[in-house]
């Protein structure tokens, strides 16, 4: 079939171009001229729609192995190279750690970067383990390998910002998920922490960038239950008490079911204000099951494997903890603010 042979062309010269690549840009130039939107393998996609069932199942499993083999291919070159530049580094630069400081003033830890910390050891301590993933991010892992479509009304609610070569800033660390679920053997447990974006209109409670910890546990007979407690663990452990919660339904395509888990607002102690838009209540953690899709897009077999998934919004946490009653003081570089968290 020709398009499978085009498939098995590209797919050669992926692996043979790729390795080779001698910077992490041109890393990104070969990836986007393969899986990127505008590259060979997108226009085959485009060519599904006038094949018949049995050529449109063969050609797309193709293309789908095609994507992931290469994602993968890229991964680990990309820590080749930087493994490469760090050894450079480490080669030709020379610290002199006797040599005093410019200036006896002392920095002080965001507290955000104090909370993630916390938050990490938390978690670290209920058999978590944390990763990490690139802030810019393809459009398959932001959003179609979690089950969004192109036309998925809920990208919508994700409004986002676009780079020229068709990437994204990322809207949530559940990008990082998507990269977790094609490394590791489940059944494993993660977080992912890290800075996020959004088309936001900016009030005391929403910013266009924000930080999350999204998390995930794969593994078998996973339940609601094992997701309740482990949220309602981490809460009593950040606040020292136990917490007022409610959890109600909420949509979310790579979740099902999905759930909102809210707790009772620490600024107003549930009476209203700003922060929690006079409800009493403010939106945590949105979490859920696995949808089945999700896993079926990173090859396991969701009659095997099951799993929760949660994205904890970390800057209202911090609101909660410190009694902060506006979210853009974050970004502010405001000093008189920031020294308030030192020691």
């Amino acid at each position: 079939m020709e398009l499978i042979q085009e498939l098995e062309k590209i797919y050669q010269q992926a692996f043979t171009s790729i390795p080779k690549a001698q910077t992490e840009n041109e890393l990104d130039n070969l990836k986007n001229a393969f899986i990127g939107k505008k590259s060979s393998l997108s226009n085959i996609t485009k060519k599904l729609g006038s094949l018949n069932v049995e050529e449109k199942k063969l050609v797309g499993q193709k293309v789908n192995e095609i994507s992931r083999s290469i994602e993968e291919l890229v991964y680990t070159t990309r820590e080749k190279l930087q493994n490469a530049e760090i050894e450079q580094q480490i080669s030709t630069e020379i610290f002199d750690i006797l040599r005093p400081l410019p200036s006896k003033r002392r920095g002080t830890l965001h507290p955000i970067t104090r909370i993630q910390m916390e938050v990490e050891d938390i978690f670290v301590s209920m058999g978590f383990q944390v990763m990490d993933g690139p802030e810019i991010e393809t459009d398959y892992n932001n959003f179609q390998a979690l089950n969004f479509s192109d036309d998925h009304p809920a990208r919508d609610m994700q409004d986002t910002f676009y780079t020229d070569d068709g990437n994204l800033l990322r809207t949530h660390t559940s990008a990082i998920q998507v990269r977790a679920l094609k490394v590791l053997t489940p059944p494993f447990k993660i977080i992912a922490p890290g800075r996020v974006f959004r088309y936001e209109e900016v009030d005391a409670s929403h910013e266009n960038t924000f930080n999350q910890v999204e998390g995930m546990v794969v593994g078998q007979d996973i339940s609601i239950a094992h997701l309740i407690y482990t949220m309602e663990e981490l809460l009593n452990q950040i606040f020292g008490k136990k917490m007022t919660v409610r959890l109600r339904p909420g949509y979310f395509p790579f979740v099902e079911p999905g759930f909102e888990l809210d707790f009772q607002c620490l600024v107003c102690g549930g009476k209203g204000c700003s922060v929690c838009k006079h409800s009493g209540w403010v939106e945590l953690l949105p979490c859920g099951l696995i949808h089945p899709n999700v896993l079926k897009f990173s090859g396991l077999d969701p009659s095997v494997w099951t799993g929760f998934a949660f994205g904890l919004g970390l800057d209202r946490l911090v609101m909660m903890r410190y009694g902060i009653n506006d979210i853009r003081y974050f970004n502010s570089s405001n000093l008189r603010f920031l020294n308030q968290f030192q020691g």
